[in-house]
């Protein structure tokens, strides 16, 4: 069972997040920010994960310490749930339009966190959040699932366009990275 929770409390948040990696893209999101609630059931589809997250934090700070402690619990509990990682894909990747906008999500479930993100000028918030928190939320994901992630804008003109393609390739990318289709680990090392 490839399943796994994860809670993180801390004196500026609180979390509890559930993760079935064989789903079927059921998503309940529950977090003070529309927008990422948005974003975060897009990524659930397309990634035909379950994910369950409650989400509170400081917002009334600003977004800044949710967005970061949702990609942090969003990334153990992958990270968890992956266990060994035997018999994964281990790579995935996906070009994905939404209207003008294209972007482009690989993963490398690899053991070895990073971050490659190249953005294109967003205007300053989307919705209500700052354009400045996705990559705080994609750092937090990468390096606590220790993934190697590169999300790449390659051209939009509606910011919401554009994050969005980036959340749906990231649940497309992920959903090839988890399958498994190999009868070990995928990996010369003999471990990830």
């Amino acid at each position: 069972m490839r399943k796994a929770k994860f809670e993180r409390k801390t004196k500026e948040t609180e979390i509890l997040v559930e993760l079935d990696l064989d789903g079927t893209g059921k998503a309940g999101i529950d977090t003070p920010i529309g927008f990422l609630n948005h974003m975060l059931e897009l990524f659930t589809f397309f990634s035909r994960v379950d994910l369950k997250l409650k989400a509170t934090g400081d917002v009334n700070v600003d977004f800044h310490h949710t967005v970061e402690d949702i990609g942090i619990s969003i990334g153990e509990v992958f990270f968890k749930a992956l266990s060994d990682k035997s018999g994964i894909h281990r790579f995935g990747h996906a070009a994905t339009p939404m209207d003008e906008s294209l972007s482009q999500v690989v993963v490398d479930i690899s053991g070895r966190p990073f971050l490659v993100y190249r953005p294109i000028q967003l205007p300053e918030k989307i919705g209500e959040m700052d354009s400045e928190l996705f990559e705080v939320f994609f750092q937090a994901f990468a390096f606590r699932s220790r993934i190697t992630l590169h999300v790449n804008m390659f051209y939009g003109d509606n910011g919401h366009h554009i994050i969005e393609s980036c959340f749906k390739g990231l649940g497309r990318a992920m959903r090839q990275a988890v399958k498994i289709t190999e009868k070990d680990i995928p990996s010369t090392k003999g471990v990830l």
